[in-house]
């Protein structure tokens, strides 16, 4: 891996879209959300994924013009169509009308259909920390997760994220409904790392701690067995019923043609009830952190709460600049893409 300046990156990936023919004010708020992504160390869906994402626009999977809609509205509940626009900057409209519709309401849903991956779902749990409002979003993706008892992938590996703002540093889950994510899989292979533990099933139906028989199996152990299995199952019934969108069983498996996707996005806002973020949920987190402060000897290193790890890793990057794969930064460099 090889350090770069965050400044250097993000000019790199915006100097790419305009190419594409982006909006200049959408190619850089889309080349900001990939550099972050790299930034806070979700390497896999930062500039590793762009070169797919450019080759989606090319294909015209990805219209680089169009922008959400909505469809129909309840109060605070919205339904918009992404037009198959950049997954996102779809998502970050939607989490935006959400954290407004909060600031209304209370609480604010906006239910997307008709868009397209949404890179680190991360992102939009981080943007509603920001704007001081709890928020709750996930995706439904291709099948590529074997329900629990079967061999194939019927499933999606869904994201869910959940984001609790707090001062000393915003609570921030963001997890596939794997045990390993396909993106933490591909990055543990390229670093030639076996995984800590077992992360799913070779293709002789083995455990196995290597990445790469997992990606080739396409079968991952879903989080608690069972349980992730019928979470990533619930949160594509739920993203359909409210989105009025596609299912995880009518979207491509094809990765380069993943599109379609339904997704989720609720913002909460405490001060409605006249509680701050400070004493209302960053309060009991703070609590609950706490407990956290003990070293662990079952991995290892000492426990962290959801989203420290990402605190620390942003420090680290905009102080000694953001680490890429040298092979892409090239063709980012090189405009070959």
């Amino acid at each position: 891996m090889l350090r770069v300046r965050y400044q250097e990156l993000f000019d790199g990936l915006l100097r790419e879209l305009l190419k594409l023919n982006f909006d200049p004010n959408r190619a850089k708020k889309c080349a900001q959300l990939f550099a972050d992504t790299s930034r806070d160390g979700v390497y896999s869906h930062g500039l590793n994924r762009f070169p797919l994402f450019v080759s989606m626009v090319r294909s015209g999977v990805v219209d680089v013009k169009a922008e959400p809609v909505m469809l129909a509205s309840h109060g605070p509940l919205e339904r918009w169509d992404g037009k198959s626009g950049p997954g996102n900057l779809n998502a970050y409209r939607c989490m935006e009308r959400a954290i407004e519709l909060s600031r209304e309401h209370g609480i604010g849903c906006v239910a997307l259909a008709n868009t397209n991956h949404w890179m680190r779902g991360g992102s939009y749990g981080w943007q509603a920390a920001e704007a001081g409002v709890i928020g709750i979003c996930w995706t439904n993706t291709l099948p590529n997760l074997p329900p629990w008892g079967a061999a194939d992938p019927r499933v999606g590996n869904n994201p869910l994220v959940i984001a609790v703002p707090r001062a000393e540093g915003h609570v921030v889950l963001d997890m596939a409904m794997s045990q390993f994510s396909y993106g933490a899989l591909a990055s543990s292979r390229m670093r030639g790392e076996l995984l800590p533990v077992d992360g799913g099933f070779d293709t002789d139906g083995r455990l196995t701690k290597d990445p790469g028989a997992i990606e080739k199996s396409q079968r991952p152990l879903p989080i608690g067995f069972w349980k992730g299995s019928g979470l990533a199952l619930m949160l594509d019934l739920i993203a359909v019923i409210l989105s009025g969108g596609k299912s995880t069983y009518q979207i491509p498996a094809d990765p380069t043609r993943e599109t379609g996707l339904s997704q989720t996005f609720i913002a909460f806002d405490p001060s409605v009830l006249g509680s701050s973020t400070r004493r209302g949920p960053g309060q009991i987190a703070d609590q609950v952190i706490q407990s956290f402060q003990f070293p662990s000897n079952v991995v290892g290193e000492r426990v962290r709460y959801p989203g420290e790890r990402v605190l620390k890793t942003r420090e680290e990057s905009l102080k000694e600049g953001v680490l890429v794969d040298p092979s892409i930064w090239r063709q980012v460099q090189e405009g070959k893409l």
